[in-house]
């Protein structure tokens, strides 16, 4: 019952047993099964006040009152989203017993529209990660894993994705600053959507790298994504990233436009795909190839016309993103001192306590990133190395912006080129899922594929489009910023039959 989509999952009436109650029982029994084996969750809510929350969303439902499509669906948020009711730990001994005072937008949106917070999941410390093994509460293990062979869920959103796959939620707020959303999302076989930059609220995210990290969804299938969508990206003046709302109003003009001419189920003609040949790189195992190829004659079959395209500085992409986002993590995590509020060491010793707090209230990884980030912004070396990333950036964001169609009206200096596309396809990850038993060796490198989107601040959307021995694959859809409904609609197509 919980693989249904939202609405008929809530569905009540004389011909149907479902309900939000039942829904909720479901969830919860799943977590108590399975959560020992998969360490999904780090906290689950009250489960009286969730049982009484979805008995009123039931009786709405039978007055034919609801407040959303997303009224009495079960919901998780990543831990490192604020929420009053429970703790937000980001995964961390740092934060280990810190309750915010405040719910974050997104949470506050998704309790307005009906939804029933299940609980805070695991995640890479801090977001720091792509195979959530760096975790205070350990890692998160896939849900396809084997008696055999345990593998990995992806990060950082790792324990989104494998409590969506393991039906513990019917979907799942998660963090994309790399591809923390769309990586995890094509492991565990599932949608994982990372809006335009500034669609969602980031009031009450707690920031791993301001100008990359995104809000956003994993759930089963597109339509499910699409109905949380729309209750989270919701115009918030608390966060002033967020897109202004004359912007939203042209932006969604447009994109009304553009979507009358795909409104016909099946029917793609006139969509242009383009397939960048600088995501063909060396680590792109065989499998992932040819899923690749078998999305190309998918939507070649619906009449879409592919076209090469080529954005020559992605090969650039990796080093600038790390600079970029280590700098800005050594900057925002400065605040854990010890002092204002999270973990203090026990030494008292005045001039030692911000040293022995950190080093025993950070993890290795994030240990690392801070020291690199620390380095990258000092004398000499910002100018050598953060200030050429920021360069690369605009460059890439430049590029992006040449290939599509739709104008960036945030660039409107960029001009198209003649050979330009409405949509990309191209691969989510390098292989499918990785052994959790040595994880090193891709930690880094796998995010070729998805961090390029929040360099841009594009919406992405990552759809399961194959398998190789069990191990799901999954395609990205990248289109220009600010047309997110635009991307979710050619993601209904994509999951269509495949």
């Amino acid at each position: 019952m919980l693989s249904r989509s939202i609405r008929r999952t809530i569905q009540i009436s004389k011909f149907s047993r479902y309900s939000s109650t039942v829904a909720l029982r479901n969830s919860l029994e799943r977590i108590d099964r399975h959560n020992g084996e998969i360490n999904a969750f780090i906290s689950v809510s009250d489960r009286i006040v969730l049982e009484e929350k979805a008995k009123e969303s039931d009786e709405r439902q039978l007055k034919g009152a609801t407040l959303s499509p997303i009224d009495g669906t079960v919901i998780a948020v990543k831990d490192n989203i604020c929420t009053r009711s429970l703790p937000t730990t980001c995964a961390s001994n740092m934060l280990k017993d810190f309750s915010s005072p405040y719910d974050a937008t997104v949470v506050e949106l998704l309790q307005k529209a009906g939804a029933l917070i299940v609980g805070k999941t695991n995640m890479d410390e801090f977001g720091m990660g792509s195979l959530n093994v760096h975790s205070a509460f350990g890692p998160v293990v896939n849900p396809l894993s084997t008696k055999d062979k345990r593998l990995s869920a992806g990060g950082s959103s790792g324990g989104s994705a494998a409590s969506v796959a393991m039906g513990m939620c019917t979907a799942a707020l998660g963090s994309d600053t790399g591809g923390s959303i769309r990586m995890p999302a094509s492991y565990c076989g599932l949608v994982g959507f990372k809006p335009s930059y500034g669609r969602c609220s980031r009031r009450g995210l707690i920031a791993y790298a301001n100008s990359l990290d995104t809000i956003g969804i994993l759930s089963r299938n597109v339509k499910d994504c699409s109905d949380v969508y729309d209750i989270i990206s919701k115009y918030d003046i608390q966060d002033p990233t967020c897109i202004p709302i004359d912007l939203r109003n042209e932006l969604e003009k447009n994109e009304k436009d553009l979507l009358s001419n795909f409104q016909q189920s099946g029917d793609l003609k006139g969509l242009t795909v383009g397939i960048p040949q600088e995501f063909y790189v060396d680590s792109l195992s065989d499998e992932v190839i040819e899923i690749w190829r078998k999305g190309i004659q998918h939507l070649q079959k619906r009449g879409a016309n592919i076209m090469p395209v080529s954005i020559p500085h992605i090969s650039l992409s990796l080093p600038a993103y790390y600079t970029i986002a280590f700098a800005e993590a050594s900057s925002n995590l400065a605040r854990y001192d010890g002092i204002r509020y999270g973990h203090r060491s026990l030494d008292n010793v005045d001039h030692l306590l911000y040293e022995d707090t950190r080093t025993t209230g950070f993890g290795d990884e994030v240990q690392r990133r801070i020291l690199l980030g620390t380095h990258v912004l000092t004398a000499g070396t910002y100018e050598a190395l953060f200030l050429p990333a920021q360069k690369i950036r605009r460059l890439i964001q430049k590029e992006f912006n040449q290939v599509f169609k739709q104008p960036n009206l945030l660039c409107t200096e960029d001009q198209s080129s003649q050979d330009s596309v409405d949509v990309l396809l191209v691969p989510s990850a390098t292989s499918p899922a990785p052994d959790l038993s040595h994880p090193s060796a891709i930690e880094y490198l796998d995010d070729v594929m998805t961090l390029p989107a929040n360099l841009a601040g594009l919406p992405a959307i990552t759809v399961p489009f194959g398998n190789q021995a069990q191990r799901p694959i999954g395609l990205q859809l990248l289109v220009q910023y600010g047309y997110d409904r635009f991307v979710i609609r050619i993601a209904e197509e994509m999951t269509m039959n495949e």
